[in-house]
C-alpha cells in the first residue's frame, strides 16, 4: 500500500471520529490509539530524529479543538446557505465543509511541523472537491466555503471568524522573491492575504500578496481583482459592463 493510501485510511478514521453520522461505520473502540498507531508508524520513516509517538499523541490531543472548530464550521454553513435543510446535510453532502474539516486535521500536522503527510491529507480534499487549501493557511471558526470548485487558499493566508467565501475565489500570492545570488525561490516569508473577521467573498474574486488585508465586515465583489488592502467595512465590486440584447428574428 502506498503512503497516500495509508494516510487516506488514517484521514478517514479521524473524519469518522469529527463526523460519525458520515462515517459511523468506521468509528471502533480506541480509535484514537489506532490513528495514533498508524501515524507514528508513517512517522518514524518520515521523522526519525524526532520522537513519532509524541508527536502522533499530539496529534490526536487537538481532535477536542478541531471538533470545535469544525461544529462551528457546520453551523456557518447551516446558517449562511438558504438551501441548506440541516446540518446533517451540511456534513453529508457539503464539498466545502469536507474539505475544511481536512484541513483542519491536516493544519495540526503543519504545526508539528511534520513533512509530507499534511500536503497529502490536502490533496486528498482537493482531488474529491476542487478545493485547493494548504495546510500551512491560517483559519478561524465558521468559515464556510459555498459551492468551492476552484478556491484555492495558499500557504501563508490568514483568515479570521465567521468568513465566507465562494467558488472560485484565489487568495494568493501577487509574486516569488528570489535569491539574488542563487536565483532561487526564497522560502518562508508572508506571501498571501489576510482577511479579517466577517468578511464574504463572492466568486471569481482573486486576492493577492502578504501585505494585502481585507479589513472586517467587508464584501468583496464578483470577479474582482485585488493587490492591496481594503479598509474595513468596504464593499468592493467591478462596475458590470452594459449588456446588449437584440432580438433575432426568425
Amino acid at each position: 500500500m502506498t503512503l497516500t493510501l495509508r494516510i487516506g485510511a488514517v484521514l478517514r478514521k479521524a473524519l469518522a471520529l469529527l463526523h460519525p453520522c458520515a462515517y459511523g461505520e468506521l468509528v471502533v473502540k480506541n480509535a484514537e490509539k489506532e490513528i495514533a498507531e498508524s501515524l507514528a508508524g508513517e512517522l518514524r520513516l518520515l521523522c526519525p530524529d524526532r520522537d513519532a509517538d509524541e508527536l502522533a499523541e499530539k496529534f490526536v490531543s487537538s481532535f477536542p479543538e478541531v471538533k470545535r472548530l469544525v461544529e462551528s464550521d457546520v453551523q456557518a454553513a447551516y446558517e449562511g446557505d438558504p438551501a441548506a435543510t440541516s446540518p446533517m446535510e451540511v456534513v453529508m453532502a457539503y464539498p466545502g465543509l469536507y474539505a475544511v474539516t481536512v484541513h483542519r486535521l491536516a493544519h495540526e500536522l503543519y504545526k508539528l511541523k511534520i513533512p509530507v503527510i499534511p500536503r497529502i491529507m490536502s490533496e486528498i480534499a482537493h482531488s474529491k472537491t476542487g478545493i485547493d487549501i494548504h495546510p500551512g493557511a491560517t483559519i478561524g471558526e465558521r468559515f464556510f466555503i459555498d459551492h468551492g470548485t476552484g478556491v484555492v487558499i495558499g500557504e501563508t493566508t490568514i483568515i479570521g471568524r465567521n468568513v465566507k467565501i465562494y467558488q472560485g475565489v484565489t487568495l494568493g500570492a501577487k509574486s516569488f522573491a528570489k535569491d539574488p545570488v542563487t536565483g532561487a525561490l526564497v522560502k518562508g516569508i508572508k506571501r498571501h492575504p489576510n482577511v479579517e473577521d466577517n468578511v464574504v467573498i463572492y466568486a471569481g474574486a482573486t486576492i493577492l500578496g502578504g501585505d494585502t488585508t481585507i479589513g472586517h465586515d467587508s464584501e468583496i465583489g464578483g470577479s474582482v481583482w485585488l493587490i492591496s488592502s481594503v479598509p474595513p467595512n468596504s464593499r468592493v465590486y467591478n462596475t458590470p459592463p452594459a449588456p446588449v440584447i437584440k432580438t433575432i428574428r426568425a
